[in-house]
């Protein structure tokens, strides 16, 4: 990576606005305007570039520490940086589970060395996942790493009574429970959406109703305690009426979407190829467009990844066996500017206010996710809009493949990132 300097970004349109001038002075954003003096300064022309503040990821699975052979945090972070990424939430399913001070300081501290992006760790809820008993989220918060946010993600918190006492203790330092929505007796077998097509291909169906109902349950246990939830994952046109509703009644509820559940459906299970194998599954056209209008209204706060990487052995064999889940971070800028801004659903404002402004303000993340101005950290990213070009996994900075969009043409690629001035992607390349 380049040392931090003083860089000028000449002429990119900030949020997709005007055309401005944006210097940085070693960590800092030291002045916004137009025709600013570049003497001194390294100079990135950016005509036609659209200047965003950095993404914030609220859902990235880095699989460190025990599958590094998916995924590292070095590796994630790098796949983080060059997707235009400066800070990435990396959840509590690894081995050991992140449900300790020891575990979640550990990521803490690899993030730190790692130095592409920021790594907050997400606490686990429960003991090993297992859903039984309350994790140490008193510790995890009080450590180094100062954990806010707690998911059992991979698995729902499925226990009402352990979900309320979730739900009560992190009130006490503005904590969030980030919730898996999947009621598992509901999903036992389940492979694909239920529906018409797995009706067809005799696979196990997977219904929405699963989804909404432990949704339905939290935002009622929410609103009792006075608490805040976090959707995960939100994938059906009735969670999305779901949340709309418990927003309405003023209650701390917020949700999230991922960019393939606004852009594929559950039509590409016709292939039985298991690149399309993800949790919750792809959904019906329908579900597609009812989450990018609450997306575009506001019901779903923000885009999140869930990149969830996987070794090719996990996915390349018969869909039953196959892990769910698909690379996300490198792709997931370029979906949403297809589905979102291409179609006029969101301008690029708002794709500010959605990957990045929102999901920092839900994790309650210092210096990230701030507006681009004079005085704010130089965390940034730079896009040019009118690149169109095929996915190309070989050469993703991730240590999966695992994405679904593999030769399909995407808009949009990432020119630069910087990380508080510091450039860790350069002409679409890290630095």
């Amino acid at each position: 990576m380049t040392a931090r300097t003083k860089t000028l970004i000449r002429g990119a349109r900030l949020l997709g606005g005007a055309p401005q001038d944006v210097l940085i002075d070693g960590e800092t954003i030291a002045a916004v305007g137009s025709g600013l003096d570049a003497e001194g300064a390294q100079v990135v022309e950016a005509e036609g570039l659209v200047l965003l503040p950095g993404l914030v990821d609220l859902h990235t699975h880095l699989r460190e520490p025990g599958r590094e052979d998916s995924e590292t945090v070095l590796t994630g972070t790098r796949a983080a940086a060059a997707g235009g990424y400066t800070a990435v939430h990396a959840m509590a399913n690894t081995f050991p589970v992140a449900d300790t001070a020891g575990v979640v300081e550990q990521v803490w501290r690899l993030g730190k060395e790692s130095g592409y992006c920021d790594v907050q760790p997400v606490g686990a809820v429960t003991v090993g996942l297992e859903g039984k008993h309350l994790a140490e989220l008193g510790a995890m918060h009080d450590s180094a790493a100062g954990v806010r946010v707690f998911s059992d993600d991979g698995k729902c918190v499925h226990d009402a009574v352990i979900m309320r006492r979730a739900l009560e203790y992190v009130k006490a330092f503005d904590g969030v429970i980030a919730q898996h929505a999947q009621e598992p007796r509901l999903t036992e077998g389940a492979q694909m959406n239920e529906g018409a097509v797995s009706a067809e291909l005799g696979l196990g169906g997977w219904p929405a109703v699963a989804e909404e109902s432990i949704i339905a349950r939290d935002v009622l246990l929410a609103a009792h305690v006075d608490s805040r939830v976090h959707i995960c994952h939100l994938s059906t046109a009735g969670s999305v009426e779901i949340v709309r509703w418990a927003k309405s009644k003023g209650w701390n509820v917020t949700a999230e979407v991922t960019p393939h559940h606004l852009l594929l459906t559950d039509e590409l299970v016709r292939t039985y190829n298991p690149v399309y194998k993800v949790n919750p599954p792809l959904r019906t056209e329908a579900d597609v467009l009812a989450l990018r209008a609450a997306l575009a209204d506001g019901a779903i706060d923000c885009v999140a990844t869930d990149h969830a990487p996987h070794p090719h052995e996990d996915k390349d064999c018969e869909w039953p066996a196959a892990a769910m889940g698909m690379v996300g971070l490198e792709t997931a800028l370029s979906v949403v500017q297809q589905t979102m801004v291409d179609t006029g659903l969101l301008d690029w404002a708002g794709v500010a206010d959605r990957m990045s402004f929102r999901p920092a303000a839900i994790s309650r993340l210092a210096g990230q996710g701030r507006p681009v101005a004079e005085g704010e950290p130089a965390n940034l990213t730079l896009v040019d809009p009118a690149y169109r070009g095929d996915v190309d996994p070989a050469g993703f900075a991730s240590r999966s493949r695992n994405t679904p969009y593999e030769g399909r043409e995407l808009p949009g690629r990432v020119t630069h990132t910087f990380l508080r001035g510091r450039a860790t992607v350069v002409d679409g390349k890290l630095a």
